[in-house]
């Protein structure tokens, strides 16, 4: 039997979860509604699930009515199907720096949640106000793995690496003034950074953050024997 379903246009990788411990997910900008609708269609009968991201409100209204069980997350701009099968110890905590920040950090958080992992929010604690960051120190400490989403000088990521001892995942985002080259100084940034423990992904990569997460608290369950 095949690994992939040959559309033509997609060749839909029905193999993945299985390599990869998640089923493919599609990236919605650049395809049309007919296109998604098809490859839509073999994901949900190969895994009863789908995840869509970066989909545009228009193109979700129309997939809604085709696919009546989806649901769209407007903030996150992700539309979803179906539901995980487990459910991992742990916690997935996602931060952001302000309020533009948000589409980022959702769209982390929905994936995460997608995902299977009990997942928190933390927003608009970015360290020009820091106070508003250390109210919450202890929940932030209690945390399996932190995603941490900023933009302007990325330095939120730091900070809070600084106060943990479980893994970082920073995400930079494309806020910010001209010197932020939409979000290339905020990646420098964090690459720099020296807190340890601390990984970053492409700039704007809510679902890359989190499943790099998802992935950690999947581990931690397999060695501990919660399969």
């Amino acid at each position: 039997m095949d690994n992939f379903e040959d559309l033509g246009f997609s060749k839909v990788d029905v193999a993945r979860e299985e390599r990869s411990g998640y089923p493919e997910v599609i990236f919605g900008e650049g395809k049309t509604a007919a296109q998604i609708r098809a490859i839509m269609e073999i994901l949900l009968n190969k895994h009863g699930k789908v995840m869509v991201t970066r989909l545009s409100a228009e193109k979700a209204a129309t997939l809604t009515n085709e696919f009546p069980e989806a649901r769209y997350d407007t903030t996150a701009r992700i539309l979803l199907c179906g539901a995980p099968e487990r459910r991992y110890s742990g916690t997935v905590m996602v931060m952001c720096a302000g309020t533009s920040d948000l589409p980022v950090a959702e769209e982390a958080a929905v994936t995460s949640e997608w995902m299977g992992c009990q997942t928190t929010r933390l927003y608009d604690v970015g360290v020009a106000g820091i106070d508003r960051l250390l109210a919450h120190r202890e929940d932030i400490t209690k945390a399996s793995v932190v995603i941490v989403c900023a933009g302007m000088e990325g330095a939120l990521p730091s900070v809070v690496g600084g106060l943990v001892k479980r893994p970082l995942i920073a995400v930079p985002t494309s806020v910010g003034y001209g010197t932020h080259l939409e979000g290339i100084t905020p990646l420098l940034s964090m690459l720099t950074s020296c807190s340890s423990g601390m990984s970053v992904v492409n700039i704007d990569n809510g679902f890359g953050a989190a499943y790099q997460a998802a992935l950690i608290l999947k581990l931690a369950a397999e060695i501990g024997g919660d399969k």
